[in-house]
């Protein structure tokens, strides 16, 4: 059973994570979805997987007042490891009752504090690998998705489509709907002012992805991520990312990769765009240019984001859990 404090009306990365991991496991053993446990499903439940420590804080707790903590994982977002769990009690209580604690990258696991590493797993997300699309060189695409919060930091992609308003073959799409109204207002008024950047706002999971497929770079500006699922998807079509250097990324792509910009350097963020847009021109020679050696860097990183890949670390993190309860019957 899979507790997901977002259900598919959201279609945001804990809805997309649960409906996957419900098809993942699904040739293992019954899995669904529910907001809170218990509900009217609870007695043929056998297992939990838990999203986010604090959000799913008062099911985790119901669960390990009835059964204990030994088949409950907790699978931690960006806000529960570099936010929630230094101040909040609930999320504290969520990570310490759990047999198994799951992070999606590699960094992940150091945000926890030290006692309960040992605990932990890191489970990378996956998609469906797409087509590397030929893409026209008059311009270069960029394509952001994420819908408009603080924590997803919209403002450094806004002041880099400003400082890159004079040159129009740098083409700038922005995916999300207004979480915050006032952050809705400002994409208008950047592209009102900038008309090589439009605003697309929400769309639908298969035409983001097709969006992405489509684009020569992908921009991830945010500030906090647990392991961000549009970046796996861009390496999984062969689209290049241009990422803030924080630990969310940093764990998924590589502490060697090219494409880092650090936290709202906007500036940056707009070099790197101007870099890989000048690649385009560039004759060819035995020096790659920056984009194709971000598109090499993407392309070594890929089997980690294989549907094959996230399957075989689910099916393993479940049977950990029951195997841990057999072994605690067998000594009571």
């Amino acid at each position: 059973m899979i507790v997901s404090p977002a259900l598919a009306d959201a279609n945001n990365g804990n809805w997309q994570t649960a409906r996957r991991w419900r098809q993942l496991l699904g040739g293992q053993c019954a899995v669904r979805i529910t907001r809170e446990w218990p509900d009217a499903g609870a007695a043929g439940d056998d297992v939990m997987l838990a999203l986010h420590a604090r959000r799913s804080a008062t099911s985790v707790a119901a669960w390990n007042l009835a059964r204990g903590g030994r088949q409950l994982a907790v699978v931690l977002t960006g806000t529960d490891l570099y936010g929630d769990l230094a101040h909040d009690a609930q999320a504290q209580q969520s990570i310490s009752v759990a047999h198994r604690l799951v992070v999606l990258q590699d960094l992940g696991i150091s945000a926890l504090p030290p006692a309960l590493r040992a605990k932990a797993r890191v489970i990378y997300q996956s998609s469906t690998p797409r087509q590397v699309l030929l893409k026209s060189p008059r311009s270069l695409r960029a394509v952001m998705v994420g819908h408009l919060r603080q924590v997803k930091s919209p403002q450094t992609l806004f002041e880099a489509a400003g400082l890159l308003r004079g040159d129009i073959a740098i083409r700038i799409s922005h995916i999300g709907e207004a979480a915050e109204p006032a952050l809705g207002k400002q994409a208008i008024q950047v592209q009102q002012a900038c008309p090589h950047y439009r605003w697309l706002g929400a769309q639908s999971h298969e035409a983001t992805r097709r969006a992405i497929q489509r684009a020569h770079v992908l921009v991830h500006t945010s500030a906090v991520e647990g392991g961000a699922h549009v970046i796996m998807e861009a390496v999984l079509c062969g689209t290049p990312v241009l990422a803030s250097r924080i630990d969310g990324n940093v764990g998924m792509l590589g502490p060697d990769y090219e494409g880092y910009f650090n936290l709202s350097d906007a500036a940056r963020l707009a070099s790197l765009l101007a870099e890989c847009r000048a690649g385009q021109f560039a004759p060819p020679n035995e020096t790659p240019t920056l984009f194709e050696r971000l598109a090499a860097q993407c392309a070594l990183r890929a089997g980690l984001f294989m549907p094959r890949a996230e399957q075989a670390a689910l099916e393993a993190l479940v049977a950990e859990l029951r195997l841990h309860n057999q072994s605690h019957d067998t000594a009571l």
